[in-house]
């Protein structure tokens, strides 16, 4: 996942409290299955790259959500470093554990456990939610000068953010454009249609080069991943996800949809435009004891 704009209000009586549209970049060749019910992990909703095993977005039914993207740092790059998908799907099966074997049971302890290790894994962000609890939290494990979250895993303040090839709301072109097309979105429109979110995403401009980060890639290259929808002979953007969380009482209604190059069959198709999409509402007896 290379490109995530979120709008995040925890204090919602009423109305959405998450929302978020996201792309998904990688390479052509690499296999994956679309967004899905998980057979081995029955509450796990989530695509599932088959090369890892991991995956790259998720949610699960009792209200746990993570999201990933990849550090842009090439000459930092080890090609025998583990997959970083599985931070992802830890967290929504519930899998993961403290040193003494107890579940971590909010994202912030997910998180600080993640960054005990954090330095053997190549860049990458995570975000992990849970909303029955009204918790987002975001770590980077790379950033330097450039200003990760130096005092590790936080909680993310309300708000509307981007999340790219860089740390959180690092102002590339891109980002900034869409983390204020959302915001603009969401303001005529507090929830509008999955579809407009993912349409909102598949935007294939490019930034101009005076515009363009340096992360160490060759200009052509950055003029290419500019572009919020990525389009190139071997790689580009493989899906984009929109994924509202509503309150409506006590109840939290999850709804999400993805539109992609991949039915299911493994052979890319180009332009994407499969789509699925799933609702449910957080079980009740998680809203009950958060």
């Amino acid at each position: 996942m290379c490109l995530i704009v979120f709008d995040w209000r925890p204090d919602a009586v009423d109305g959405p409290l998450f929302t978020l549209a996201a792309n998904r970049d990688e390479f052509f060749r690499r296999t994956a299955d679309p967004l899905g019910w998980w057979h081995d992990a029955p509450a796990v909703l989530a695509g599932r790259d088959l090369v890892g095993g991991g995956t790259w977005l998720g949610l699960s039914r009792d209200g746990r959500f993570a999201a990933l993207t990849n550090y842009r740092a090439p000459s930092e790059m080890r090609a025998d470093a583990p997959t970083r998908g599985t931070l992802v799907s830890d967290w929504l099966n519930g899998n993961a554990r403290d040193a003494d074997g107890q579940p971590l049971a909010t994202p912030l302890a997910y998180l600080r456990q993640v960054a005990q290790t954090g330095e053997i894994y190549n860049g990458f962000n995570l975000l992990v939610g849970d909303w029955t609890r009204r918790e987002l939290a975001w770590y980077c494990n790379r950033g330097g000068a450039q200003g990760s979250n130096p005092g590790g895993p936080a909680l993310l303040a309300p708000g509307t953010h981007g999340i790219s090839n860089a740390v959180l709301d690092t102002a590339w072109p891109k980002l900034v454009r869409k983390r204020a097309e959302l915001g603009a979105l969401l303001e005529r429109a507090p929830m509008p249609p999955l579809e407009r979110l993912i349409d909102l995403m598949r935007d294939p401009r490019l930034a101009r080069d005076d515009e363009l980060p340096a992360t160490g890639i060759p200009l052509e290259r950055e003029r290419v991943l500019s572009a919020a929808f990525i389009e190139s002979p071997e790689y580009g953007t493989r899906s984009t996800t929109a994924l509202r969380v509503a309150a409506h009482g006590d109840v939290l209604g999850v709804a999400i949809a993805e539109r992609s190059d991949d039915n299911g069959s493994h052979r890319v198709v180009r332009p994407g435009d499969f789509e699925r999409s799933f609702a449910f509402n957080v079980e009740r007896d998680r809203l009950s004891v958060a």
